[in-house]
């Protein structure tokens, strides 16, 4: 029974994946925590966020060109990342999440209103590298890996498939860089990485979340994806509440 309610979270969050090109950890976690301790949960999330993020890339209309233009971005993501993790792993990393959380839940209310940050224009290759260092700063810190970027990228103008492409290479970066910086401090248990055996139902939900993104229109698209940033800001907050008492 266990073994069938995993393979329906995970094909869950594939799905909202698929969608918005971002969530699976979220949905994924706050579900598995209802059958297992987080450790164990964590470990089963591993290869299918690293691959899903990986094909969501590769699966882009323009993938080439979108890393070389996003390069100086994902190269300055790194460092930032590593020089923050000491914080994630011996510091009230759950207590960050929750303030980044608070964040997503202001940004993805504006979203809604239609309003963007300035398009950066001529001075793309000074701002990028700027916005790949505080998003790996925060990513040390946090273990979450939206902000400064996900607004960034679609200040850009993009167009959905292109930025889901976009959202997936900053993703596999970031995730990248976590783990290194995991690796780094001690504070990455390798022998679990082989417990993750629930790929295919993650893939499954996104082949399925990707057609369904298809046949959407672009402002129900544009609502679906600021929705789900308002979802997973506010799933940080109230995890954090809860995490303390506040909510019983």
């Amino acid at each position: 029974m266990t073994l069938l309610l995993c393979i329906l979270i995970f094909v869950l969050a594939g799905l909202t994946k698929g969608v918005l090109g971002l969530g699976l950890p979220t949905v994924a976690m706050s579900l598995l925590a209802l059958l297992m301790t987080p450790a164990e949960a964590a470990a089963l999330l591993l290869i299918p966020s690293l691959l899903t993020n990986v094909w969501q890339f590769c699966a882009g209309p323009s993938p080439w060109p979108t890393f070389t233009r996003l390069l100086p971005l994902q190269l300055a993501l790194v460092p930032g990342t590593l020089l923050s993790i000491p914080l994630l792993t011996g510091g009230d990393g759950a207590g960050l999440a929750a303030a980044l959380g608070a964040v997503l839940v202001a940004y993805g209310l504006v979203g809604w209103t239609g309003w963007r940050l300035p398009a950066p224009g001529r001075h793309e290759g000074k701002v990028a590298p700027l916005v790949g260092f505080v998003t790996g700063l925060i990513t040390g810190m946090t273990g979450v890996f939206v902000l400064p970027a996900v607004p960034y990228l679609q200040s850009l103008a993009l167009d959905r498939e292109q930025l889901i492409e976009a959202l997936g290479l900053t993703f596999t970066v970031a995730t990248l860089a976590l783990l290194m910086g995991l690796w780094w401090q001690d504070a990455l248990a390798v022998e679990r990485l082989g417990a993750s055996s629930l790929l295919l139902p993650a893939l499954l939900g996104m082949a399925l979340g990707q057609r369904l993104r298809q046949r959407l229109d672009e402002r129900l698209f544009r609502r679906l994806f600021f929705g789900g940033l308002l979802l997973l800001g506010a799933y940080a907050v109230l995890h954090y509440l809860l995490r303390l008492g506040y909510l019983g």
